[in-house]
């Protein structure tokens, strides 16, 4: 597969996750909940999965190991998707502090505009104070307010600005 289908591909990962992530925070039923949430979930491991081997063969190795490091964490969000948002709590902290090395390390690397490596650095620092409490012991669900909730428009609109960056990338 050429650079520019995995780019394609990978934003169409990007987008379906982003917004299915949104969708199911507002899913009115635990199942609605759980779909949009799987899926996003799997969308995201495949878009990162596919951002590795971007940015390995461009050779932007500390990005390559974020998004290597995103779709662990991203793993680790997806296998609570199903669960009662009280039982994900656990996989949720694991994931939202690998999603805060994640962000951190691609927002480290000159992969992305620097607009976008800020929003990824707040968007690491939001996750980073979220696991941190959950790692103390506080029962955060994925949807409380202000934190996580207030996190998820600053990630999308980093994700955003990756699919921007890859879709207008010459090659």
């Amino acid at each position: 597969m050429n650079q520019r289908s995995l780019r394609v591909l990978a934003s169409i990962g990007l987008a379906v996750g982003g917004a299915l992530g949104i969708a199911g925070t507002f899913a009115p039923t635990d199942s609605l909940r759980g779909l949009a949430w799987g899926v996003d979930g799997a969308s995201l491991v495949m878009a990162s999965a596919l951002l590795v081997l971007i940015q390995l063969r461009e050779g932007r190795d500390l990005a390559a190991a974020g998004f290597l490091v995103f779709a662990v964490g991203q793993g680790l969000v997806v296998s609570g998707a199903p669960m009662t948002l009280a039982t994900s709590v656990p996989s949720f902290g694991s994931g939202a502090a690998l999603w805060a090395v994640a962000l951190l390390l691609i927002s480290a690397s000159d992969a992305f505009p620097i607009v976008v490596r800020l929003l990824g650095l707040a968007a690491s620092v939001l996750f980073a104070i979220v696991a941190i409490q959950i790692f103390a012991g506080a029962q955060i669900p994925p949807t409380a307010s202000p934190l996580p909730f207030f996190a998820y428009p600053v990630f999308v609109a980093t994700m955003i600005g990756w699919t921007w960056t890859l879709l207008r990338a010459k090659t």
